[in-house]
């Protein structure tokens, strides 16, 4: 996430600083931007505006904008964040990429806590345009609106998320889904590959053009009530995990990077998966780039 979130300001002409401990992982951040460049059609000189620091003071000392994205650990991040703000410069806004901890948590340990703030960008950052602003209870308005300025004028789609909720808005819709195909394949309704299908050749085809409320005043609301006035009583009520995903994870079976999670894999399939994904995002931003990318 991290060097696909350097990409994109760097490809606006910001210049932008990493801090990444790992040597290895740092030896490789310009190679990966050179190659998602590549595969967008984009000028590769975009990568030479990162700079890679081992050091954190050295990475953050002048920014006006620091985007943590480390793991989602909340003693990690509350560790980071108060390196950072003694570090950056005292404007700085100060935002956290996680995918569900609630804001206010993890900027709890600032001194100033109207500048941090939630800037949940999708994966692959590069190629998806949401990102989540999420204001958290001592977050300030204008803070806020100063980073939904910033993420705009590089050509993403900020949202405001008012109230700091785990999961913002799109990984509480996305994981309610996720939850209830988990209780289909779980119940022995049908497969996973079943679940991937219906979602895939149905509904799926039309979500990036019509949202789940535009469908419901679309099919009329009388209609919408009628199917949940059915529907919802026999929908997945579980509170917590569902046990066939515990399971999964106690055996080892950790989907892709372990050969088998839902589904079964081999390098060969789960590559073919990810460059699918990568050739439909950027067909989506550049429909030529798309066409001319197709068999790679």
């Amino acid at each position: 996430m991290g060097h696909g979130i350097a990409q994109a300001f760097a490809t606006a002409d910001h210049l932008v600083d990493i801090y990444e401990p790992d040597p290895d992982r740092r030896a490789c951040v310009r190679d990966q931007v050179r190659a998602n460049l590549r595969l967008l059609g984009s000028d590769e000189a975009a990568g030479d505006l990162i700079t890679l620091h081992d050091d954190l003071a050295d990475a953050v000392g002048q920014a006006a904008v620091v985007i943590e994205a480390v793991p989602e650990s909340l003693d990690l991040k509350q560790k980071l964040f108060i390196e950072v703000e003694a570090a950056a410069p005292a404007s700085a806004l100060l935002a956290s990429n996680t995918s569900a901890i609630p804001i206010t948590s993890i900027m709890s340990v600032l001194q100033d806590r109207r500048r941090g703030m939630g800037a949940h960008w999708w994966n692959p950052p590069h190629l998806i345009p949401l990102v989540e602003v999420v204001q958290g209870r001592d977050t300030g308005e204008a803070e806020i609106a100063a980073m939904m300025a910033l993420l705009s004028s590089i050509g993403k789609t900020p949202v405001h998320v008012r109230k700091d909720v785990p999961g913002f808005i799109g990984n509480r819709l996305q994981h309610a889904m996720w939850r209830e195909a988990i209780a289909l394949v779980q119940g022995g309704i049908c497969d996973a590959e079943t679940v991937d299908t219906v979602v895939k050749a149905s509904f799926g085809r039309r979500l990036s053009v019509l949202g789940p409320l535009e469908n419901a005043d679309l099919v009329g609301t009388d209609l919408a009530l009628m199917v949940h006035q059915t529907i919802l009583p026999d929908l997945d009520r579980t509170s917590g995990p569902l046990p066939l995903l515990e399971e999964l994870v106690r055996a080892g079976h950790l989907g892709m990077k372990t050969g088998k999670g839902f589904r079964e894999w081999n390098g060969e399939s789960a590559q073919e998966v990810r460059n699918a994904l990568a050739r439909h995002l950027a067909q989506t931003l550049c429909p030529e780039q798309g066409r001319m990318h197709e068999g790679s």
